[in-house]
């Protein structure tokens, strides 16, 4: 299968690698295209892909497979390139899907321009970004949701499960709408709390200077500090792309967030003190619910 992958970051770039090293390579012949060609320019030399061209037209012609591995905004911009001018490039036979991390926009998108398009998020990635810091193995055993534009066009839907499975993944099939909603739980949640989080704690404050405390605070950051803002360091384009396109859910999930807060808040101000066994129960509870799988 000819692939063509256009944007070329952590995802596209980890997609290129593990399909190098899949035990059926020949199989795959891959090209790519990023608007500064500087990831596929290295992936190139580094013979993991066939390919680096120096358009989006170069890189789909003759492709089976198009993957669009951009942050979400940018994302639905190449779709409706593709049902535009890149059009004539595009084989009519050619299946289209991508892996932002919120559907439902895209997979719209792509039905409103015709193409034969299914939706696909790769459940993997890390606060790094770029060609850089993409590999092989970063799919190896995570879920990759696939979502279909039509159920009944069953071989598209195969190549994109066939590329996830390329990639050591594992193909599950979902409607945009319940992605949506759960990825904005597990993972575009903690994202506005980690930079919520850098917000409160490290400023600025409105006056643009940096909290009092703030100095103290850092000299003293440990693991749970890191560990909490990790996601708060990752890329800029990616997060502003999820939350302008996954919006709503991501409003659902924060106000159910806001309501626990305020739980913890009226735990906290107790009259006569917080009731330090209460707070072990929900501390308790918590943690159970961890050892559950969640």
């Amino acid at each position: 299968m000819r692939v063509a992958i256009l944007g070329f970051g952590l995802i596209g770039g980890s997609i290129a690698r593990a399909l190098a090293e899949a035990p059926d390579r020949p199989a795959w012949s891959v090209t790519a295209w990023s608007p500064t060609g500087e990831g596929p320019g290295r992936a190139a030399a580094d013979g993991v892909i066939e390919t680096a061209t120096e358009s989006p037209a170069g890189a789909i012609d003759g492709a089976q497979l198009v993957v669009l591995a951009a942050p979400p905004t940018a994302t639905i911009e190449l779709v409706g390139r593709l049902g535009a001018g890149l059009r004539t490039a595009l084989s009519p036979a050619s299946v289209i899907t991508d892996v932002a991390s919120t559907k439902a926009a895209v997979v719209a998108a792509g039905a409103e321009h015709g193409l034969r398009f299914v939706g696909g998020h790769p459940m993997a990635g890390r606060e790094k970004s770029g060609y850089q810091a993409a590999s092989a193995d970063l799919f190896l055993d995570r879920p990759w949701v696939v979502v279909p534009t039509d159920p009944d066009d069953v071989p598209a839907v195969v190549a994109v499960e066939t590329l996830a499975v390329a990639c050591r993944a594992r193909p599950i099939r979902m409607d945009a709408a319940t992605h949506d909603l759960a990825v904005a739980a597990i993972s575009h949640l903690p994202l506005v709390i980690a930079a919520s989080l850098v917000e409160a704690v490290a400023g600025p404050d409105s006056d643009g200077t940096t909290p009092p405390g703030w100095p103290v605070a850092r000299s003293l950051a440990a693991t749970g500090w890191g560990d909490m803002t990790r996601l708060a360091r990752g890329d800029v384009a990616v997060g502003a792309g999820i939350a302008a396109t996954n919006a709503p859910a991501i409003a659902t999930r924060l106000r159910e967030f806001r309501d626990v807060l305020d739980g913890w808040l009226a735990d906290l101000e107790r009259s006569g003190g917080p009731d330090e066994a209460a707070l072990a129960r929900r501390l308790t509870a918590a943690r159970e619910r961890l050892g559950e799988g969640a």
